[in-house]
C-alpha cells in the first residue's frame, strides 16, 4: 500500500503525471530524513564534518548529445533548432513519458517542491520527482526554497521526472543512446533517464528558463554575481571550471550567486538557492569559504573519495573524474545575500581558462568588444565538465552558455548589450588558463594573482593606470595593478620563447575569426571594432 511520507503534500498529485505509485512517496523531506533515506538505500555514505558522499556512476558530467527540445507548436518558430536543440516529436515524448511513468511507479520516490528565480516577478514552480533520496536532497540545496506554509497550494509550472535508472532504447524511443534529457515546453515537463549526474536536472531548468525569460525582456546568464558594500554589483561569466563560483566567493563582497541569474528591468537575480562547486583539488588555504561550505551536513559530494575508515574526504583524488562537485545552500556561505537579488551591475568580467595561454590576464574591453568576446564566448572545456573530457580542450560555447540557449544567439547578445548601454557598464576579459605556454607547458593562472586584479577592476583601482593594446587581439592591458608583478600582465614576456608564443597568438585568432565567421552565416551580425 502507498504511503504519502513527509511535509506539505500538495494538492496537485502524481496522477497528473501519469503515476500511479505502489511504493512509498516522500514529499519534501527535511534534510535529515533525506540523510536517512539515502543511506537506507545504499545511496551514499556520510563524511566527517558531514557530507553526504555519493557517486554518479558512468555520467560524472553532462551529456549534451542525449538533449533533445520537442518540436511542437507553441515554441517551435523560437527554438534555434540543431547540435543543441535536437528535435523530438511529440509522440516520442508521450510514448517515453508512459514508460518512465511506469518505471517510477514501482520505485520508492522521493518529491520535492522548489522555486527557480528568486525575484517573486519571474519565479518559477518546479516539482522534482525521483527515485534517488540525495537527488532530492541536490535539489533541495540548489533551487529556492519555499516556506512550509508555501507547500499545501504549491501548483508546479514545471515537472521533472528523474528516473536514473531507467535506460532507453534508442531503437524504439527515437533516443541516441540509453541516456536521455527531454524537454517539452508544451507540456512543462522534462524527462530524464539513464544517468545519476544530478547536474541534468539543474541545467535542463536553466534551459527553460533561457526560453520563457527572453520572452518578457529578461536576460538569462550563465555567470556568478556578488555586490560590494557600496552597492556595486557584479557579475562573472565563463564554464565550469573558469572560476565564476571561486571568485565570486570573496570574502568582502556579498555573494548573490554561483553560476544562473537573471537580468531584467529591476536588477540582477540568482536563479537558484544553493552553489554547485567544482571541488578538484579544493584547499582551504586558498578557497576557505567553499572548504567550509563542503565539509558540512547537509552538503552533498559528487565523485569525491572517502576513506572509509576515517571518513575523510579526498579533495585531491581525482580517480573518478575531475569534475568532483559540491552542492550545497547557498547559506553556508557566511558572506551570501539572503534575498539573493542585487542591483544593475557595474561590472562585468567575462572569465576564459585559455588553453593556448597567449590571452591577457585581465584586459579592460569596449562595449564593442564586450559584444564580441560574449558572442565568441571563449574558454577551454575543463577535464570532466561533460562526458569524454579529459584535458582541457580549447572551445567557442556561444554567449558563455551555448549548451543551454533555446532562442538564437542574436537574442541574448542583444539584451546584453542593451543593459550595459542603458547601466554604464564596465566590461573586463580575464584569463584564468594557461600562462607561460600552452597547456601541458605553461601552468594555470595563481588564484592569487587574478583576485588581485578581479578586486582591482571591482574597487576601481584599475581606472587611474595607463592601458597599452595587445599587438595581437587588440586588448587594452593594464601597467600596473595592485599586488601583482607587471611581468604576469603580458603574456609574451611569461613565455620563453617570444616567437612560439607569436605563432600560438596567431593561431588562436584564426580560431577566433574562423568561429566568428560560422556566426555571421547564422545571423549574428558583424560587431565593428570588436573582433
Amino acid at each position: 500500500m502507498t504511503e504519502y511520507i513527509g511535509n506539505g503534500r500538495g494538492r496537485i498529485g502524481l496522477d497528473a503525471l501519469g503515476i500511479v505509485p505502489r511504493n512509498d512517496v516522500h514529499w519534501n523531506l527535511i534534510v535529515p530524513a533525506l540523510y536517512e533515506q539515502a543511506t537506507l538505500n545504499g545511496e551514499g555514505k556520510i563524511a566527517s564534518g558531514g557530507p553526504l558522499v555519493v557517486n554518479t556512476g558512468v555520467h560524472t558530467g553532462r551529456s549534451p548529445r542525449d538533449k533533445f527540445v520537442v518540436k511542437e507548436r507553441s515554441s517551435q518558430d523560437d527554438v534555434d533548432w540543431g547540435a543543441v536543440n535536437q528535435a523530438f516529436t511529440a509522440e516520442q515524448f508521450d510514448a517515453l513519458h508512459n514508460l518512465v511513468a511506469a518505471h517510477l511507479a514501482d520505485k520508492k520516490l522521493y518529491v520535492e517542491d522548489v522555486f527557480a528565480g528568486a525575484d517573486q516577478r519571474y519565479q518559477m514552480h518546479v516539482r522534482v520527482v525521483s527515485e534517488f533520496a540525495w537527488h532530492a536532497l541536490f535539489v533541495r540545496n540548489l533551487f529556492v526554497r519555499p516556506s512550509q506554509s508555501d507547500l499545501p497550494d504549491f501548483a508546479p509550472q514545471f515537472t521533472i521526472l528523474a528516473a536514473p535508472t531507467f535506460e532507453a532504447d534508442p531503437a524504439r524511443d527515437g533516443t541516441r543512446s540509453k541516456t536521455f534529457v527531454i524537454l517539452d515546453f508544451a507540456k512543462r515537463m522534462i524527462l530524464i533517464g539513464g544517468t545519476w549526474y544530478a547536474g541534468e536536472m539543474k541545467k535542463s531548468i536553466f534551459t527553460v528558463l533561457n526560453y520563457v525569460l527572453p520572452l518578457q525582456g529578461v536576460l538569462p546568464m550563465h555567470c556568478s554575481a556578488n555586490v560590494g558594500d557600496n552597492g556595486d554589483a557584479a557579475l562573472f561569466f565563463g564554464l565550469s571550471g573558469t572560476g565564476k563560483t571561486t571568485l565570486s566567493a570573496d570574502s568582502t563582497r556579498g555573494l548573490i550567486g554561483d553560476d544562473e541569474h537573471g537580468w531584467s528591468d529591476n536588477g540582477i537575480f540568482n536563479f537558484e538557492g544553493g552553489c554547485y562547486a567544482k571541488v578538484i583539488k579544493l584547499s582551504q588555504s586558498s578557497e576557505p569559504e567553499i572548504y567550509a561550505a563542503s565539509n558540512r551536513f547537509g552538503t552533498v559530494l559528487e565523485n569525491v573519495l572517502l576513506n572509509d575508515e576515517t571518513r575523510r574526504v579526498n579533495f585531491d583524488d581525482q580517480s573518478l573524474t575531475e569534475n568532483t562537485r559540491a552542492a550545497y545552500p547557498l547559506t553556508y556561505i557566511p558572506n551570501s545575500v539572503p534575498t539573493g537579488v542585487g542591483p544593475h551591475p557595474r561590472n562585468i568580467v567575462m572569465l576564459t581558462a585559455d588553453a593556448f595561454g597567449v590571452l591577457p590576464p585581465i584586459s579592460k574591453l569596449t562595449k564593442e568588444q564586450a559584444a564580441y568576446h560574449f558572442l565568441s564566448g571563449y574558454t577551454a572545456k575543463v577535464a570532466g565538465t561533460e562526458k569524454g573530457v579529459t584535458e582541457p580542450q580549447a572551445t567557442f560555447s556561444t554567449c558563455f552558455g551555448a549548451p543551454f540557449l533555446v532562442h538564437k544567439a542574436q537574442v541574448y547578445a542583444d539584451l546584453l548589450v542593451r543593459k550595459m548601454a542603458k547601466h554604464n557598464v564596465n566590461c573586463w576579459l580575464v584569463n584564468t588558463g594557461w600562462t607561460g605556454g600552452p597547456y601541458g607547458v605553461g601552468r594555470r593562472m595563481r588564484i592569487a594573482y587574478t583576485r588581485d586584479m578581479v578586486r582591482a577592476a571591482l574597487d576601481g583601482a584599475l581606472d587611474h593606470v595607463t592601458y597599452h593594446p595587445d599587438g595581437v587581439f587588440g586588448l587594452s592591458m593594464p601597467d600596473f595593478v595592485p599586488g601583482v608583478p607587471d611581468d604576469v600582465l603580458l603574456p609574451r614576456n611569461t613565455w620563453k620563447d617570444p616567437l612560439a608564443y607569436d605563432s600560438k597568438a596567431q593561431e588562436l585568432l584564426s580560431r577566433f575569426e574562423s568561429n566568428y565567421a560560422h556566426l555571421l552565416k547564422y545571423g549574428v551580425p558583424e560587431v565593428a571594432g570588436g573582433g
